[in-house]
């Protein structure tokens, strides 16, 4: 995965908690940032993001989820 390990760690806490309606729940606060003008925060979500869709695709290693 090229994106940060935040990034995943926060990808899988919002799979863990909202399930299918992660992708959705981190493309509204991408948004949110967006309308801000909050660039560097938007692409953050970005790459939370990619990795959502990483990891429904792919499921993760269970060695990386401790």
């Amino acid at each position: 995965m090229t994106q940060s390990l935040g990034a995943e760690q926060a990808a899988m806490k919002l799979i863990a908690q909202y399930g299918d309606d992660a992708e959705v729940i981190a493309m509204l606060r991408a948004a949110e940032y967006a309308a801000l003008g909050d660039l560097d925060g938007l692409a953050q979500w970005d790459d939370i993001l990619a990795c959502i869709a990483q990891l429904t695709r792919e499921p993760p290693d269970p060695k990386r989820l401790n």
